[in-house]
Order: structure tokens, then C-alpha cells, then sequence
């Protein structure tokens, strides 16, 4: 078995050279950002607190795209510009991406499927890495510095096309990334570390559009993925759509145009999350102009949702089998993603493994602190003398090639540990024939029709022999990240022709280096973008605030004093409404600033004066 040595002790620099390295959880419906700080990790806020970045981005024909709250807020008005769970489309085909319903315009792309906006034709790629970019600045601005690399995590069971768009993402956002690390994994660095935990654990991790399975053991540093199993298009998001179904169902409500469609969306999920907590949640929503409500228990909703719950335990179960382990042998289960808070599924699983199951981390933030431990080690930020640990990975799904008849051979069978490399030998089935074409698939079927085809090239210049006598070796290599390259030698003379494979649903090495040129291109108008974004964001805090205070002690104020201060709040507004100039709306901001300074003077004297009522001078 290959194992793979993270770090070397010694290799440390010293705490001025520290490096910038964070951990990134992609997610379908949030994403986070992690950092080892001080020798503890911890998930990096925004300027607002906010650790969850909503993964969506909504594209305008004006402006930058908006990415996180602030376009998630759009998503029920321009839904088709909106792009919600796109992690769900990477590396994805049309036929893959209108599985589910969704108000987007989809259109085939030479590789995975593009979606159309307002601003153009996107890419899924080109869509998280807006996400990507937003999560790399935050972590710049946090921890005062470049980045000097990220891991960034992904869902055991991504196959190789997934696997490639993810770090095609990341190149487009401007991150060097040291290595994809799957989420169960990175949940269980995360508990290993924190709690120096040992045995053999299962990590059931249901996150908004992916399931994954993955059984661990865990041995004095040593982090040994057993077997992994799981379904990529199964996750929260899904938990919502029955709540969708059922709404249009019970008030008879036909096909939903897609800005009711979305509406109807975001209150089938805040129905669920408020589910976890009561017994009984209305889905409300404007439907053709119509406000439109619909009471659900909690009993109702776990039963008819049902079957996705079983569809995971299904997984669980032939995962189990794969690491050919019982019930009984496990010391713990960790539950990961946010839909792991509902009721039914921790209660399901819970049964399923006899025993209570572990949340102790909060299971939206347990992957992201775990990438970033994984990042401190890689950066090389460990101490000298420090305990490492060795990482033993799996592969999700099987590799092979194409053979006659339409059949696949596989070359590295699924849960072989990573890094892995594995070489057979072929041979041809015409007399002289001169070149090989070798189709490189990934999947568990028997049929080629049936897998995903990630690759195809050829071997030319086999010298001429009778059929079945050439030898041609062919060797798959699979590193820690999960990619894959294949090359293909005839043995007799030493040719040899060999391919690192760019999936048929990624990018091609043109396509980022144009994209990166694009990014460039508008470097500065993203600039000016976000300085106009948080000045508005200044703005209507300072409104609010000052509102507050004149609500509560406006008998401070003279009549002309009172009347200047709502004219320079008025002045604000109109400046917060129609200018796109950072500094003018700075400009405007101050100066209600200081028109209010006599007016917080006066409610500070107020303040102490109430605080000293009733009391002597002997009390102070």
C-alpha cells in the first residue's frame, strides 16, 4: 500500500517567513474560508462576522458580478441571472445538468455545460471561481497578506471531470492550489486532530447537493481511508425539492415560470431548516402574484422524504461492505454538511450504527478547519520536531480503458489508495497494425456506454507484426489529488505516447489562460465595484443607526437642528441610490457624520446622567 508522506520535520520556516495557506470548502449552498492561526484553525469571518459565504453569484448587464448574501437576495427576482448550487454542474453535460429542475437557460458547451446570463454564457468553472476569488479575498484581507497556496476540498465520490474543474476554478481565481483533499477526510483531520481520537470511524457527510460516505482508520497520525461511497446528485438540495413538489401539489399550482420557481425554492428551504427545530413550518411565497402558504409538520415532511434518506443508508451500507467491516467494529460516526442537521437523518443514522453519533464541531465549519490544517502542514508552517501525519486516500470510482466490443478494462479498481500507479499489457488484433487509440473511462459499469469518458489518444509507429504478438504497456497514474495520467509503451522499440488527462468536461489550457485574461482585464472595475459595495454597505448602517437614536432621543435636538440632520440623511440616501463613485458616496457619509457628532455628544451626556441618577458621592 502507497503512503503518502505529507511533510518532512525540519522543513519548517521560521514564524517571520510563515506562509499564507488556508483551507477552502467549496459547498453547493455555502462556502468557507480556514486558517491555522496562533496553532489553532479557525473558519475566517467576513467585515459583517459572517463565516458562511452563500455559494451564489448572481451576473447583472452594469456591474461586476455579486457574489455571496448579497446575490443570493437576488435570487427570487432575477433567478435566471442568480446561479445557485452550481456545484452541482461541474463538470457536468446537458444531459447531467437538466436532471433537476431549475430556472436557467442551459446551453451545450464544447465540454460541460455553459449557463446563459445577462452578462454572457457562463461556465460553471468560471461561476465558482467568482466564489473561489470572493473566499481568497476575504482570507488576503483577514490575514493581511498573499495567499500562498490552498486546500481546497471537494466530495469523495467527484469523479475526474469534477476533480479537474475544481482546480481549473481555482487557477481562474487566482489560487495555487496544493492539493484537493476529499471532505470526509478533512472532516476527520479535523476530529483526529482536535481530539486525538483513534480507531476506525465513519464520516456520513450530506451536504447541499452531494452525499458522501467514507470509512476511516485512524492510528496515531496516521489518516487511512478505507473505502468511500456516496452520490453527487444527492444532498440537501433535493430534501428541499420534495417540499417544492408537495407545495404545488397540494394547492394545485401548475409548471412554475422560474422567478416563482425560485421563491417557491428559498421558502421550501427555510420550511426545512426551520423543521430541524420545530414540529410544524408554513412554506410561504408570492406565486403569479399571489401570496401563496401552505402548513407542513414534521412528520409529514420525513415522510416524503423518505426514500432520499434511504438512498444514503444505501450507500452506508455497500460502503461498509467494501471496507468489508461490521457494525460493530466502528468506534464513532461524524456527521458532516449542513443537512446533516436534520432530526431524521441524525435519528436514521444513529440506528443504523447503534450508537449516538458525533457533532461536537459545528458541521457546516468541520470540513473548512480540517482543509486548513491540511494547508499549515503543506505550506510547511509546522514546527520543527512537530507531530506529521500520513494521509492515505482512496480513489472514488474505478479507471480503465475501452476494449473491443464496447467493454471497459479496468486498470485501478475504486478504493485502491492514492498515490497509486498500475500498468497491464494490450496488444493488437490486426496484423500490422501500426497504431493504438486508447479511450480512457471512469465508472463501475461493464460498458463504455455506460461510464464517463475522460480522455482519448493514440499510439502510433508499432512496428508491423501479426496480431496479438505486439506488447504494449499501459500505465495509469492517479496523484494525491485524484487526477489522473495514462501513458502507452510498445515494448519491443521503446515508443511511447502518453496523455495527462484533461477531462472532455474540462477546460482546455486556452480556455483559462483566456479566461485569466478576461479576469485581468477587469481587475480594476471589480476594484471599484467592491469599494462602491462597501461604502453603500457603510452607508445603510449609519442611516439605520442614526434613525435609531433620533427615535429614541430626537428632544435633544433643536427644530433646525433636527431638520439638517434628516436633510443630510436624505442627501445620503439619494447619493447611496444613484451615485456608482466610491468617493462621493465617502464624501457624503462624513459629512452626515459630522453633522451628527453635536447630537451623539448630547445622547452620551444623557447617558451618564441616567446611569449617576439616584446615587451619592459616596457610592462612586
Amino acid at each position: 500500500m502507497a503512503l503518502l508522506q505529507i511533510s518532512e520535520p525540519g522543513m519548517s520556516p521560521e514564524p517571520h517567513q510563515r506562509r499564507l495557506a488556508v483551507g477552502i470548502d467549496l459547498g453547493t449552498t455555502h462556502s468557507l474560508v480556514a486558517a491555522v492561526r496562533s496553532g489553532t484553525a479557525e473558519v475566517l469571518p467576513d467585515a459583517l462576522g459572517r463565516v458562511l459565504l452563500p455559494s451564489v453569484v448572481h451576473y447583472s448587464d452594469r456591474d461586476s458580478p455579486q457574489v455571496g448574501q448579497v446575490a443570493w437576495e437576488c435570487a427570487a427576482e432575477d433567478p435566471r441571472n442568480t446561479i445557485v448550487s452550481v456545484k452541482r454542474y461541474m463538470g457536468r453535460g446537458l444531459a447531467d445538468a437538466t436532471r433537476h429542475p431549475s430556472p436557467y437557460e442551459f446551453v451545450e458547451g464544447p465540454g460541460m455545460v455553459r449557463i446563459r446570463t445577462v452578462s454572457g454564457e457562463r461556465s460553471p468553472v468560471e461561476v465558482s471561481a467568482e466564489i473561489l476569488r470572493a473566499l481568497r479575498e476575504r482570507a488576503e484581507e483577514t490575514l493581511g497578506g498573499e495567499l500562498s497556496g490552498a486546500v481546497i476540498t471537494v466530495p469523495a465520490y467527484f469523479d475526474d471531470a469534477q476533480r479537474q474543474a475544481t482546480k481549473d476554478a481555482a487557477r481562474l481565481a487566482g489560487l495555487d492550489v496544493l492539493r484537493l483533499l476529499n471532505e470526509p477526510t478533512a472532516a476527520a483531520i479535523a476530529y483526529g486532530l482536535d481530539q486525538g481520537a483513534q480507531g476506525t470511524y465513519a464520516v456520513y457527510d450530506l451536504g447541499g447537493g452531494t452525499f458522501d460516505i467514507s470509512v476511516l482508520r485512524l492510528s496515531k497520525g496516521v489518516f487511512e481511508v478505507l473505502a468511500t461511497g456516496g452520490d453527487t446528485q444527492l444532498g440537501g438540495d433535493d430534501f428541499d425539492q420534495v417540499l417544492v413538489d408537495h407545495f404545488t401539489e397540494a394547492l394545485g399550482l401548475r409548471a412554475l415560470p422560474p422567478d416563482d420557481l425560485r421563491r417557491v425554492l428559498k421558502a421550501a428551504r427555510l420550511a426545512k431548516e426551520a423543521l430541524s427545530d420545530q414540529p410544524v413550518a408554513r412554506i410561504e411565497a408570492v406565486v403569479a402574484g399571489k401570496a401563496c402558504s401552505l402548513e407542513v409538520s414534521r412528520e409529514r415532511f420525513e415522510s416524503l422524504s423518505a426514500s432520499l434518506l434511504e438512498r444514503t443508508l444505501a450507500s452506508v451500507r455497500q460502503t461498509l461492505r467494501d471496507a468489508a467491516l461490521a457494525i460493530s467494529a466502528f468506534d464513532g460516526v461524524v456527521m458532516v454538511g449542513g443537512a446533516t442537521r436534520m432530526p431524521m437523518v441524525r435519528q436514521a443514522v444513529s440506528t443504523l450504527f447503534g450508537r449516538p453519533v458525533f457533532t461536537d464541531l459545528d458541521p457546516d465549519e468541520v470540513v473548512a478547519l480540517g482543509a486548513a490544517m491540511q494547508a499549515d502542514l503543506l505550506a510547511g508552517n509546522r514546527a520543527a520536531g512537530s507531530d506529521d501525519w500520513l494521509l492515505l486516500d482512496v480513489i472514488p470510482l474505478s479507471l480503465g480503458l475501452e476494449t473491443m466490443g464496447g467493454l471497459v478494462e479496468r486498470i485501478i479498481a475504486r478504493n485502491s489508495t492514492l498515490p497509486v500507479a498500475r500498468a497491464q499489457e494490450f496488444t493488437t488484433f490486426k496484423d500490422g497494425q501500426g497504431a493504438m487509440a486508447l479511450h480512457v473511462v471512469q465508472g463501475e459499469r461493464e460498458l463504455v456506454a455506460d461510464c464517463r469518458s475522460l480522455a482519448r489518444f493514440e499510439l502510433r509507429g508499432i512496428p508491423p507484426m501479426a496480431a496479438g504478438a505486439a506488447r504494449i504497456r499501459v500505465t495509469f497514474q492517479v496523484d494525491a489529488d485524484g487526477l489522473l495520467s495514462v501513458s502507452a509503451r510498445e515494448l519491443s522499440q521503446g515508443i511511447e505516447s502518453s496523455i495527462t488527462v484533461k477531462p472532455s468536461y474540462g477546460l482546455s489550457d486556452d480556455d483559462i489562460a483566456r479566461m485569466l485574461q478576461d479576469a485581468f482585464g477587469s481587475a480594476q472595475a471589480d476594484m471599484r465595484a467592491r469599494a462602491l459595495r462597501e461604502q453603500q454597505v457603510d452607508a445603510d448602517r449609519m442611516l439605520e443607526a442614526i434613525q435609531a437614536a433620533l427615535d429614541a432621543d430626537a428632544d435633544l435636538l433643536s427644530a433646525p437642528e433636527l431638520a439638517d440632520i434628516q436633510q443630510q440623511m436624505r442627501d445620503l440616501r439619494q447619493v447611496a441610490q444613484t451615485s456608482d463613485d466610491p468617493q462621493t458616496l465617502e464624501a457624503a457619509v462624513q459629512a452626515l457624520a459630522r453633522a451628527t457628532e453635536t447630537f451623539a455628544a448630547r445622547r452620551m451626556d444623557r447617558a451618564v446622567q441616567r446611569a449617576l441618577a439616584g446615587q451619592s458621592i459616596n457610592d462612586l
